[in-house]
C-alpha cells in the first residue's frame, strides 16, 4: 500500500485536494510523472527523489526539478520497497550498477507512460498494427465504418488531431482518448536487470495483484498463448480491463517465451474503456425519478378534469374524477350508475399490446394459449388464457385476428412486459421453427374505451369505414377504419357487461380523439370514468382480474374458466401441468361470489373466510376474499373470494372473522347483474 500509478496521484491532489503521502518517491520512465511530482512539490508535499530510467530525460524537466529541489536520479530504477503495513522505503541503484541506496518515502508514485485507448475500436473486432518505436498497439484494419481521432490514434499534437478530425468528415463515427498503462520495456526490465531474482514481487496488474514471477509461470506450465496466459493468471481480466497491465503482460511474455513482442498476439480490448461509478448507474433514482412514472397520451386532459390518479405499476391512471363536494365513493357510485345508464369514457391505453405476425402466428398462439386460435376468423376477437407450464394462470386478454398473418394481442396492465418475454423465450427456445415476429406495441395505441347504452350513438358520427349496425358488427368483432379522420383499430368488447368499444388510435392522436368522444358522451349525459369505477362494473358482471383474483397457484378450472381450456389441442403451455393429479383433486380453492348477509357490510380484501368463526384456534381457513365492492347499482356489497370446493358450496353461509366484527356470507355464483348476459349485444 503507498504504492500508486503517478496519474492517480495527480488526481487525488487537484480534483479531491487529497496529498498521497508527505514523503513521496517518484519512479518513472515518462515525462508525465514530473508534472505530478511538480504539482506535490508546489502543494508542500516532500519529492523524495524522482528515478527515472531513462540516461537522458528532457533537460527542461531536469531545469524545472532543479529549481524546486527536487533530487532526480537519471538512469536509475527501484529495485525493491520495503514496509509493513505501507511503503517506508524504496532502494534505488543505477542500471546495470551494483551499488544501491535506500531512500526513505511513504508513497511512491510511478508512470511506465501511456497507451493508446483502442478498446472501442477493439470491440468493434477491428485489428491492431504495433509501433515498435513507442512500444505501442495502434488502430489498424477496420471492420465497421469508424475512424480513430486523436490519441487513440497514437496523434500528440494539436495540428494532427485536427488534420484527422478534417479528414474523418462527416457521417462517421470518431472516438479519441488515451489511457495511463504502457510501456514496460524501460521500467521493468531495468528494475529486474540481468540476472536479477525474478522472485521479488513486481507488480503488473494492480487490481488481481498478479506479478511479473505470474506470467514467466504460465510460459513455463505451457502457456504460450496470450489468451491462455491471461487466464491462467487472470491479467488483464479486473474491471480495468487490462489498461494497466495488458502491455506489461505482453511484453514478459515476450521476453519468457523469446518471441518479438507483435508476434505473441494480444488479447481483445474491452470496454468500458473509463471506469463507470455506482452512481452512474443508480444516481437517477433519485426525488422523483425514483421510480419513473409512465403516463399515458390523454393524462393532461384526465388531469384538466381534475382526476385523481393512482399508481398501477408504473402507470399513473386515473382513479375517479371527484365533481365538487364529491368524495371518492360519491363519485364512483356517479360513474358507476351513470355507464349503467347512459355511457361511460375510460381510458385503457396501459392494457399490454403485442403485435403477433408472421405466417405461423396462429400456431404460435395455439401453443402459448389454452384455447385454440386458428379457427378464429380475421375481424373477429377471442378472451384467451395462458398458462405457465406449471398449469397455473399466468395473463389473460383479448385477441383480435386482423389478417390471417396477424393478430393484436392484448395482455393486463401490469403483465405487458413479462408476457412479451415470456412468448420471446418460448419463440426462441421452444418454438424457433415457427416464423413469428413479436413487437411490443403497448405505447403506440391510444385506447379510449366507450362503454355503456349508448356508446354507438357517441362514436357512430365519428366512425369512418365501418358499418356499426350489431348485425355487421357484433360483439367481439374488430375492423379497421378511421375515427375523427384517423386510423383505428376498432374492437366491440366489454369489459363492463354493456354495449361496448374500444378505439384504439395511434398515440399522438389520442388526446383529439379522446375530446371529441368526450364531448359527444357528455352531451348525451354520459361521464368520464376512472379504475376504480371499471373495477365496481367489471366484478358486477363476473368478469376476473388476474394478479388480484388469482395469486399464482389458481388454475383455468379454479377461476371458473375452464371453458378457455381446449379440450382438442394435444399441445400447449402448461397441457401437462394441467393434468398433474393435485391440480384435478377434489377440494381444490375456486373462485365463487360472496354476498354479505348485511347487504351494507363491504368485507375487506384478503379476509380469511372460515365455516365456524366461533370454532377453537387455530381454526381451519377456507379461503379468502380477493375482490370486494359497494355496488350503487345492486344497492349492496359485493365479493370474490377463492374457497375449497366452493362451487360445491353454493348457498351455504361462511364467515369472513375480522378485528371487529365477523360478516356473514353467501356463496353465489359470480354474475351479480344482469345475469342473462343481454345487454352487452345492445
Amino acid at each position: 500500500p503507498g504504492i500508486m500509478l503517478a496519474s492517480a496521484a495527480r488526481t487525488y491532489l487537484n480534483q479531491y485536494g487529497v496529498a498521497v503521502g508527505h514523503n513521496v518517491g517518484v519512479y518513472t520512465a515518462h515525462d508525465s510523472a514530473y508534472e505530478a511530482a511538480f504539482d506535490l512539490k508546489r502543494a508542500g508535499v516532500k519529492i523524495a527523489a524522482i528515478v527515472d530510467c531513462r540516461p537522458n530525460p528532457d533537460q527542461k524537466l531536469l531545469n524545472e526539478a532543479r529549481a524546486l529541489g527536487i533530487e532526480v536520479l537519471a538512469g536509475h530504477s527501484v529495485y525493491d520497497t520495503a514496509g509493513r503495513l505501507r511503503v517506508t522505503s524504496m532502494t534505488v541503484g543505477r542500471n546495470g550498477g551494483s551499488g544501491k541506496r535506500k531512500i526513505a518515502v511513504d508513497a511512491l508514485i510511478v508512470s511506465a507512460g501511456w497507451t493508446p485507448s483502442v478498446h472501442l475500436f477493439s470491440q468493434s473486432r477491428g485489428k491492431l498494427k504495433y509501433d515498435a518505436a513507442n512500444q505501442r498497439f495502434l488502430p489498424d484494419v477496420h471492420v465497421q465504418d469508424g475512424v480513430s481521432i486523436g490519441a487513440c490514434n497514437g496523434t500528440d499534437d494539436l495540428s494532427a488531431l485536427l488534420s484527422e478530425a478534417a479528414a474523418a468528415g462527416g457521417g462517421e463515427v470518431a472516438v479519441s482518448g488515451s489511457n495511463a498503462n504502457t510501456w514496460t520495456g524501460g521500467m521493468i526490465g531495468a528494475a529486474e536487470g540481468a540476472g536479477a531474482d525474478h522472485s521479488v514481487k513486481a507488480f503488473i496488474d494492480f487490481q488481481h495483484d498478479v506479478c511479473a514471477k505470474d506470467i514467466r509461470l504460465a510460459v513455463r506450465e505451457g502457456m504460450h498463448s496470450i489468451e491462455h496466459i491471461k487466464r491462467f493468471t487472470t491479467n488483464g481480466m479486473a474491471s480495468d480491463q487490462g489498461k494497466m497491465s495488458n502491455m506489461h503482460g505482453l511484453a514478459i511474455a515476450s521476453e519468457a517465451l523469446g518471441r518479438d513482442l507483435p508476434k505473441v498476439g494480444l488479447t481483445t480490448f474491452r470496454a468500458p474503456y473509463t471506469p463507470v461509478t455506482f452512481g452512474t448507474l443508480v444516481g437517477h433514482s433519485r426525488g422523483k425519478l425514483f421510480d419513473p412514472a409512465r403516463k399515458t397520451p390523454m393524462h393532461a386532459l384526465e388531469e384538466a378534469e381534475g382526476a385523481a390518479f393512482e399508481d398501477v405499476g408504473n402507470w399513473k391512471r386515473a382513479w375517479y374524477y371527484p365533481r365538487a363536494g364529491e368524495d371518492m365513493h360519491e363519485a364512483v357510485n356517479r360513474e358507476c350508475k351513470t355507464v349503467r345508464e347512459s355511457v361511460g369514457v375510460f381510458d385503457a391505453s396501459t392494457l399490454g399490446k403485442i403485435e403477433v405476425v408472421g405466417p405461423d402466428a396462429a400456431k404460435f398462439l395455439n401453443l402459448l394459449y389454452t384455447n385454440a386460435w386458428d379457427t378464429l376468423k380475421p375481424g373477429r376477437c377471442r378472451y384467451g388464457i395462458m398458462t405457465r407450464e406449471d398449469g397455473f394462470v399466468y395473463d389473460d386478454g383479448v385477441v383480435g385476428r386482423m389478417a390471417e398473418d396477424r393478430f393484436h394481442v392484448t395482455t393486463t396492465t401490469g403483465g405487458a412486459p413479462r408476457v412479451l418475454h415470456h412468448m420471446e423465450d418460448y419463440l426462441q427456445t421452444e418454438f424457433p421453427h415457427l416464423n413469428v415476429w413479436l413487437t411490443s406495441a403497448t405505447e403506440q395505441w391510444a385506447v379510449i374505451a366507450v362503454q355503456g347504452p349508448k356508446a354507438r350513438e357517441v362514436i357512430a358520427p365519428l366512425v369512418e369505414g365501418i358499418d356499426l349496425s350489431p348485425e355487421a358488427f357484433p360483439h367481439m368483432a374488430v375492423a379497421e377504419g378511421k375515427i375523427c379522420g384517423v386510423p383505428t383499430r376498432l374492437f366491440r368488447v366489454s369489459f363492463t357487461g354493456e354495449l361496448g368499444f374500444e378505439v384504439n388510435v395511434p398515440a399522438d392522436f389520442g388526446p383529439a380523439v379522446w375530446q371529441a368522444i368526450a364531448e359527444r358522451a357528455k352531451a348525451v349525459g354520459g361521464c368520464l370514468y376512472g379504475t376504480e369505477t371499471m373495477h365496481v362494473l367489471r366484478a358486477e358482471k363476473g368478469y376476473i382480474i388476474v394478479g388480484q383474483d388469482t395469486d399464482g397457484t389458481v388454475t383455468p378450472d379454479d377461476a371458473g374458466l375452464g371453458w378457455a381450456v381446449s379440450k382438442k389441442k394435444t399441445d400447449f403451455v402448461g397441457i401437462r401441468g394441467l393434468q398433474r393429479p393435485d391440480l384435478t383433486r377434489s377440494g381444490r380453492k375456486q373462485l365463487v361470489g360472496l354476498l354479505p348477509k348485511n347487504a351494507h357490510e363491504v368485507p375487506e380484501e384478503g379476509g380469511q373466510i372460515v365455516v365456524d368463526p366461533n370454532a377453537p384456534k387455530p381454526m381451519t381457513m377456507l379461503g379468502h376474499v380477493t375482490s370486494s365492492y359497494w355496488s350503487e347499482n345492486l344497492g349492496r356489497a359485493i365479493a370474490f373470494g377463492l374457497v375449497a370446493d366452493g362451487r360445491a358450496r353454493m348457498g351455504e353461509t361462511l364467515y369472513i372473522p375480522l378485528a371487529d366484527r365477523t360478516i356473514a356470507v353467501e356463496v353465489t355464483d359470480m354474475v351479480f347483474f344482469d345475469k342473462e348476459g343481454g345487454r352487452i349485444n345492445g
